[in-house]
């Protein structure tokens, strides 16, 4: 069994956590991409709930056109559930975060697509087994289940938004397991209560690439001409590989899920500041884009935060 198998059978209850802290020891936020399991996995759901911790996920989220944009180019959905009954919890949350390319309604087209064909793929392939009135196991991982909602999303772009392409981070949390399905350059952060972010994603960008490289440094990465350029999207072609990462929530924190219309106008410490200056997720979304307004608002903004279990 391989160590993300036996991490995901700890999700729904079929092995013993002291068994995978000596299989695999915690990971740093700069998490690598996990191979994909082979075979669809046991779920006894009762086990799994009853064994969650017991609070909800709490999430904001904000969205902007920005000052100097005259549409809105970015999509964003933010899913979050949570099933309770007797002494069984199950907390569940899908986020997602796409940024439109390509001009004018190709952009806007593409991002909304990829949203709506991931979320569909993922209600219809893990939300429908797990809250059907007689639970029952679903045919795929969830690493699966997002990878394939993505080569949906990347489809329906090339079949009705030609030209136009989109980045798509999405954020799927299941109890106390997190998954990451990633392209482009939007952005996952985990914010830790001492206000540190740290992004766990990796940008798939030119820029990145050189400074990954050693070519350039991030203040030149910060002024190249080319520093909007992609080199991974979606509905730019029928191969690619979206970035996939599974851990255990970086609990307790939050996650911060934004477009560059955010990153690349605020900086760490500015956004860390307005997150902890916040009582609830949705205040501190709606002051880190009127920030990001404030800064020049020179793109669109999507930003959702959650606030994790302790």
């Amino acid at each position: 069994m391989t160590k993300l198998g036996l991490k995901l059978k700890t999700l729904f209850g079929t092995t013993k956590a002291e068994d995978i802290e000596e299989e695999m020891p915690e990971m740093s936020p700069a998490i690598a991409t996990q191979e994909l399991p082979t075979k669809p996995l046991g779920i006894p759901i009762a086990q799994h709930m009853s064994s969650m911790i017991r609070t909800q996920l709490n999430a904001g989220a904000e969205q902007s056109v920005g000052r100097q944009r005259d549409h809105n180019e970015d999509a964003l959905l933010s899913l979050t559930s949570m099933l309770s009954y007797n002494d069984s919890v199950l907390p569940m949350g899908l986020y997602i975060v796409a940024d439109g390319m390509g001009g004018h309604q190709h952009g806007e087209i593409a991002s909304e697509l990829a949203v709506r064909a991931i979320a569909e793929h993922v209600l219809q392939k893990l939300y429908t087994p797990l809250f059907s009135l007689i639970p029952y196991q679903p045919e795929f991982s969830i690493q699966e289940i997002l990878q394939d909602g993505i080569l949906a999303a990347n489809q329906a772009i090339l079949e009705n938004a030609g030209g136009g392409g989109t980045t798509v981070t999405t954020v799927l949390i299941v109890g106390s397991q997190m998954t990451i399905a990633h392209v482009g350059d939007s952005r996952v952060y985990a914010v830790s209560l001492d206000g540190h972010l740290e992004s766990l994603t990796r940008d798939h960008s030119l820029v990145r690439r050189l400074q990954e490289l050693g070519q350039i440094s991030p203040e030149e990465a910060a002024v190249h001409p080319q520093r909007n350029v992609l080199y991974r999207a979606l509905g730019q072609g029928d191969t690619f590989e979206p970035e996939l990462i599974s851990t255990m929530i970086p609990s307790p924190g939050s996650l911060l899920l934004c477009s560059d219309g955010l990153w690349n106008v605020l900086d760490e410490q500015t956004m860390s500041s307005i997150i902890f200056s916040n009582a609830t997720p949705q205040q501190a979304c709606q002051e880190l884009v009127q920030a990001a307004n404030d800064a020049g608002g020179p793109d669109n903004i999507s930003v959702i935060l959650v606030d994790l279990p302790n």
